[in-house]
């Protein structure tokens, strides 16, 4: 039943998400204004701002002048239920709850913030922050120490490359691992190893279909691979690092 509400409670996030990954990078309010399509400037009406089914209903298209809406809008919302609802069934307590939906929440819009303009705004990784850190405190303030010193090291583990390449990555890069580090604890090693390998393996894939130097030059978000590492580390991070404390 708790997975169920997560899923329904993400589907209704999700929406608002579409609109955080709209309105932010053009500058827009997020918190006010009636959403509205995008070609005609009708204001959406409430029956058709229902999450996944209301386009599903229409068909992919704007009741009033027949634009076609974008896929992403509803995978958007059913990607978000799908996270909410992980973390429900994984998380071992309520800070790990509380701190994997903050997580969740917050690296659907910076993917694709990232993905289409190549950069992290502050106004998601900072909120995100403050918020782990006050619910960490809140919930279980005898892990909050180690929380940080988690968050601090993931942020000077990038930090150093982000200084000595500029152009590889970059400080939003930084700011993310932090906040994730503040949400994982310990388990961010892991966010961070899975970060690592898949942003290489998509680097050889891409030196070897266009060539070494055509990779060389063409810019590669880190940010969803950062989002990608976290969210492997929400479903199996402590037990990978029981494992490997365990064998070695």
């Amino acid at each position: 039943m708790l997975i169920v509400l997560a899923a329904a409670f993400g589907l209704l996030i999700g929406s608002f998400l579409n609109v955080v990954v709209y309105r932010l990078p053009n500058g827009l309010s997020v918190v006010t204004g009636r959403s509205e399509c995008p070609e005609c400037h009708h204001q959406i009406r409430a029956y058709d701002n229902v999450p996944v089914l209301s386009w599903l209903v229409l068909r992919g298209r704007c009741r009033d002048c027949g634009t076609s809406i974008s896929a992403r809008y509803p995978l958007v919302e059913g990607a978000t239920a799908l996270l909410w609802a992980l973390v429900a069934a994984v998380a071992d307590d309520t800070v790990d709850a509380v701190l994997g939906i903050v997580l969740v929440t917050a690296l659907v819009p910076i993917t694709l913030i990232d993905l289409d303009h190549r950069r992290i705004p502050n106004a998601i990784t900072l909120p995100a922050a403050v918020i782990a850190l006050v619910a960490g405190t809140a919930i279980d303030p005898g892990g909050e120490l180690g929380r940080v010193a988690a968050g601090l090291g993931a942020a000077i583990f990038l930090l150093i490359p982000a200084m000595l390449r500029p152009d590889g990555m970059g400080i939003g890069d930084v700011k993310l691992a932090g906040v994730l580090g503040l949400c994982l604890g310990p388990a961010v090693a892991v966010a961070l190893l899975v970060a690592l390998l898949s942003g290489t393996l998509f680097g050889v894939v891409l030196a070897a279909r266009s060539g070494v130097e055509k990779a060389r030059k063409t810019q590669i978000p880190f940010g969803p691979y950062l989002a990608f590492g976290g969210v492997v580390a929400i479903a199996a991070g402590q037990p990978v690092i029981d494992a490997y404390l365990n064998n070695f």
